[in-house]
């Protein structure tokens, strides 16, 4: 296939209804709908942990036919408190989404989620299958100490090592065996001149990973001061926890529960934030998914060969409901 015959995003798209919701324990979560508010109902889940939605996020799903509904999760985006953890966990986070599947009145929705997104969507769907009518996911990451390892340790590092180097300067040589852990202490340190440099430069380090060419309007976007808290502390919160998960692997453990539910898994062949083998490994244990690698991507949703099978798999399953 030529680039010239590649999909493209759909046009902006304006909000048809958006609010606030309370959970009862501290949070409120903001969310948003646009498209057909009679289409088959489609939830974008954002990634990170921490990254929050934005304008783009829309326009993957046709919006003559889809109900398009997009939430920031706890502590990140329009959501508040800003940059909180407390009862910020994954638990909570699959609360959050049932909790905004009944106030909405959807019965069954299409989960469309990358990178965290996708490995939220996962732990959602295999909680509440019958819930689930399509599993639409891109740059998987199943939260293994192995990908975390791969990203924190020697992996991505050996892709870009000059901004590895920018991001363990922060880091003492001492303290440098464990990142995740060294940059944790750091980001939920309350002085500003603390954890402030520390989520700029956790931002960066991803910010600038996440493509196959290199993007300087996302990483200055990543080291904006407002999204980097947020995005760093959650993250490094989520991480140091093992996603919450009982079990390494415990995604992969449980995805017979998702056996009947179809979806199509998308991924960069040289993504370097979550290497491809986390997709090969989901498809072995989902195989009624199709595996779409993409030949000349990375891992960021924007990227044409992503953008292009993201949107084939969204008008295959668009009236899935």
């Amino acid at each position: 296939m030529s680039v010239r015959d590649r999909l493209t995003l759909y046009p902006p798209l304006d909000l048809f209804n958006e609010g606030f919701l309370d959970t009862g324990d501290g949070h409120t979560l903001y969310y948003a709908e646009c498209g057909n508010p009679n289409g088959a109902p489609a939830l974008v889940v954002h990634g990170g942990p921490g990254g929050g939605s934005n304008p783009t996020m829309r326009r993957f799903h046709d919006p003559k036919h889809t109900r398009i509904i997009l939430f920031d999760q706890r502590g990140c985006g329009r959501s508040l408190p800003n940059a909180s953890i407390e009862n910020n966990t994954t638990w909570h986070l699959i609360e959050d989404m049932e909790r905004l599947r009944a106030h909405l009145g959807v019965e069954r929705w299409q989960l469309f989620g990358g990178s965290w997104g996708s490995t939220l969507a996962l732990a959602y769907a295999i909680t509440h299958p019958e819930r689930v009518s399509a599993l639409l996911l891109r740059g998987i990451f199943l939260l293994r100490q192995s990908e975390l390892d791969w990203f924190y340790k020697d992996g991505a590092r050996a892709l870009f090592p000059e901004a590895w180097d920018a991001f363990a300067c922060h880091i003492p040589e001492a303290e440098r065996g464990d990142m995740i852990r060294a940059y944790y202490t750091r980001l939920i340190d309350p002085d500003p001149r603390v954890h402030m440099p520390a989520a700029a430069a956790w931002s960066v380090w991803e910010g600038t990973t996440l493509s196959l060419a290199e993007d300087a309007a996302r990483v200055r976007a990543f080291s904006n001061p407002g999204y980097a808290l947020a995005f760093a502390r959650i993250e490094c919160h989520y991480f140091v926890n093992k996603g919450f998960f009982a079990n390494d692997g415990a995604l992969l453990s449980q995805a017979h529960r998702i056996a009947g539910i179809g979806g199509a898994i998308v991924h960069g062949r040289y993504d370097a934030v979550t290497p491809v083998r986390s997709a090969w490994d989901l498809k072995q244990a989902w195989p009624t998914a199709e595996l779409r690698i993409v030949p000349d991507a990375g891992h960021a949703m924007t990227e044409p060969g992503i953008i292009h099978e993201l949107v084939r798999a969204t008008a295959e399953f668009r009236d899935k409901a």
